[in-house]
């Protein structure tokens, strides 16, 4: 299963690349293969100060819709629109094209409190 060592992680199974203060943000591996084929992403709170842990969106697989949440309090200043017509590109590459929202961080403290890839593999038995 792909973990990539550069990103961080968080308990809910998002993914997130940091570049200065913009975090980009997406499911994990483990997730999307545990939903399934994904059908749909919604997100509407583009241009939305959120905070850490506040649903920002969801996610529909065919079984199921789960809620998406954010890993660090910030402003969403994009969102993926490419998923809106192909949302199986989170299925084929979640830590790539299927990435979801982009953030920008408002504390960069909060950084800490993500998990490394060797957590996030104890997290998920891998």
């Amino acid at each position: 299963m792909s973990i990539p060592a550069n990103l961080k992680y968080t308990k809910d199974h998002e993914w997130v690349s940091i570049e200065g203060d913009v975090a980009t943000v997406g499911i994990t591996h483990f997730a999307q293969k545990e939903l399934g084929d994904i059908v749909y992403v919604e997100v509407e709170t583009l241009d939305q100060t959120l905070d850490k842990d506040e649903v920002f969106g969801t996610v529909e697989a065919v079984k199921t819709v789960s809620d998406l949440f954010l890993p660090l309090t910030g402003e969403i200043i994009a969102f993926n629109e490419s998923l809106e017509s192909a949302p199986e590109t989170v299925n084929s590459d979640p830590y790539g094209a299927g990435w979801m929202i982009k953030i920008k961080i408002a504390d960069a403290s909060e950084i800490d409190t993500l998990l490394s890839d060797e957590a996030y593999k104890e997290l998920i038995g891998a």
